[in-house]
């Protein structure tokens, strides 16, 4: 396996400066988010360390070089939307700019682009299916015909009011990814799993890993805390982030210890990358790379080095 981090968390610092940082602090790889340059649509979104906009081979060989002098690999390409937005128009744009990161992945020679399958949040699992085999057969075929896979992060983003109640992602639960991959039964869509969205919805974050190891593309290192104090007092049907909070690896419910071992019987050999998203490390640039220290110094235990 190989260990990295999430650019997301470090958006005022330019892609050299990402690499660089990689370097220093002791990973061997990185995600690199590529949204749309312009504002964000809420926390950890909108960062563009890639401009996929009007990319071609002069800006890959460019990405490449910078890359290659730190001897930091891209693990894969990130862009995390909605495509199955309630506004046909919005989701549109959301799916013309997937198929733009699909195109800079293959110049870069990323095998793995991780994204969302999203969800109308105002609709039933059943009332978005349709939509869901509309949009994602042609992108699936889109990546397979450009030599990429696409994997879906487990995330069901619902933690904020607009996202309430069923959440901007529908790929949240085993049951689901049965039915997407038996709806789409290709060798380019997977996940890319998290197991801090399992914690929270309190499942077991295990025995997936065993289930779908074919589908194991990217995995995200990041904890989550439930608090049962909170959650005794508001229930499950309250927001999420009332009762839990997400963590660095270590400081959270993960027993990582555990996660590692299943992983590595699994036979994944793939890129591991820490999604930074503690709030008691965001207060300045300093203790954000200080977070991916400790991060990265807590999950050697786990996975040896790169180098």
């Amino acid at each position: 396996m190989q260990l990295g981090f999430v650019s997301a968390i470090l958006p005022e610092l330019s892609l050299e400066d990402i690499f660089e940082t990689a370097a220093f602090t002791d990973y061997g790889c990185v995600e690199l988010m590529c949204w749309p340059k312009g504002k964000a649509e809420r926390r950890y979104a909108g960062v563009t360390h890639i401009d996929v906009a009007d990319f071609d081979q002069a800006n890959a060989e460019e990405v490449l070089a910078m890359a290659d002098d730190q001897e930091i690999a891209i693990s894969a390409l990130g862009y995390y939307p909605n495509p199955l937005a309630p506004d046909r128009a919005e989701a549109q744009v959301y799916i013309d700019h997937i198929k733009q990161v699909i195109l800079a992945a293959e110049l870069l020679n990323v095998p793995v682009v991780n994204t969302f399958i999203g969800r109308d949040w105002t609709k039933s699992l059943d009332e978005n299916w349709k939509r869901f085999g509309d949009t994602w057969r042609p992108l699936v075929q889109f990546a397979e015909d450009h030599g990429r896979k696409i994997a879906i992060e487990n995330c069901p983003m619902y933690f904020s009011n607009d996202e309430w109640p069923g959440g901007k992602n529908m790929a949240t639960s085993p049951a689901i990814w049965r039915r997407m991959f038996e709806e789409i039964p290709s060798d380019s869509f997977g996940l890319n799993f998290d197991p801090s969205h399992m914690v929270w919805q309190q499942m077991d974050y295990l025995a997936p890993l065993r289930e779908f190891k074919h589908k194991l593309f990217h995995m995200h290192a990041k904890d989550a805390r439930v608090d049962k104090h909170r959650l005794n007092d508001v229930g499950i049907m309250a927001t999420p982030l009332e009762y839990h909070v997400p963590k660095l690896p270590g400081l959270g419910d993960v027993n990582w210890g555990q996660f590692f071992s299943v992983l590595s019987d699994t036979g994944y050999d793939g890129p591991v990358c820490v999604e930074v998203e503690d709030r008691a490390y965001e207060g300045s640039l300093d203790l954000r790379v200080a977070s991916l220290v400790q991060a990265n110094i807590y999950l050697r235990q786990f996975i040896g080095p790169d180098r």
